[in-house]
């Protein structure tokens, strides 16, 4: 789980699949489920974009 400061609390998962990772983000508040997919070298990288996309798809309401 991390804590964004617009968000506030996230759940955060990753699953590897050979040479790629996806990353599941939840808004614990709403329930709102994102994930993206990336490189598995760069986990962090993936886990911004998905906490991006989060944040985007709470924003259209």
């Amino acid at each position: 789980m991390t804590t964004d400061p617009e968000l506030g609390e996230v759940i955060v998962e990753f699953v590897r699949n050979g040479p790629y990772v996806k990353c599941s983000a939840v808004h614990t508040a709403t329930g709102v489920e994102v994930s993206a997919m990336g490189p598995a070298a760069e986990p962090r990288a993936v886990e911004r974009v998905a906490i991006a996309k989060l944040k985007r798809v709470l924003s259209q309401g």
